[in-house]
């Protein structure tokens, strides 16, 4: 096994926390560091495997921030955004070497990419519509000034005389001012 610089570590750790294999990994090092190393060296800088477990703290704390921020930050991902993918096949349509099934097909992948997009817009519409009701007070949203009385029983279980007791005031509707 080749001894690794604190650099090389560091990227390892942080491909391996965003889901690359051992082997992209060490492809990766070879054509970055020009350092060639196995993919099961590799696979030990993995906190998450078996032969990761004697990673050093500092190691395992970037591999699980790394993955943390790599999974909730999916739109750095640049083709995680819609209008990125459609520009890049709109690139591959305006190609003069493009044939016409070619063109046919990334018509069909345009049309997929687009379904749904115009019931996107709708319920966003729709809910700013119910913002701005509930905002005003117009319709059922609008808040019910009518008071409501809340009353809770509390009845010792454990006694074996302990039944349920309707309260005869909550069901009359009308409010009591004394306390018992």
């Amino acid at each position: 096994m080749a001894t690794l610089r604190e650099p090389v570590k560091v990227f390892i750790v942080q491909s391996l926390a965003c889901f690359e294999t051992p082997q992209q990994v060490a492809d990766a090092v070879k054509q970055e560091f020009k350092i060639e190393i196995e993919r099961q060296q590799v696979a030990s800088y993995d906190p998450t495997k078996p032969t990761g477990k004697n990673l050093s703290k500092k190691l395992k704390d970037l591999f699980h921030k790394t993955r943390a921020e790599f999974k909730t930050n999916v739109f750095s991902i640049p083709l995680a955004n819609k209008a990125v993918r459609l520009n890049e096949l709109q690139k591959i349509y305006d190609d003069p070497k493009m044939n016409r099934i070619l063109k046919l097909k990334l018509i069909r992948q345009f049309k997929d990419e687009m379904q749904g997009y115009e019931l996107q817009l709708l319920d966003i519409q729709l809910k700013q519509l119910e913002i701005e009701r509930i905002k005003t007070g117009d319709g059922e949203g609008a808040d019910d000034p009518t008071p409501v009385k809340v009353t809770i029983q509390v009845v010792d279980a454990s006694r074996s005389d302990a039944e349920y007791q309707p309260d005869t005031e909550c069901a009359s509707g009308k409010v009591s001012t004394t306390s018992k």
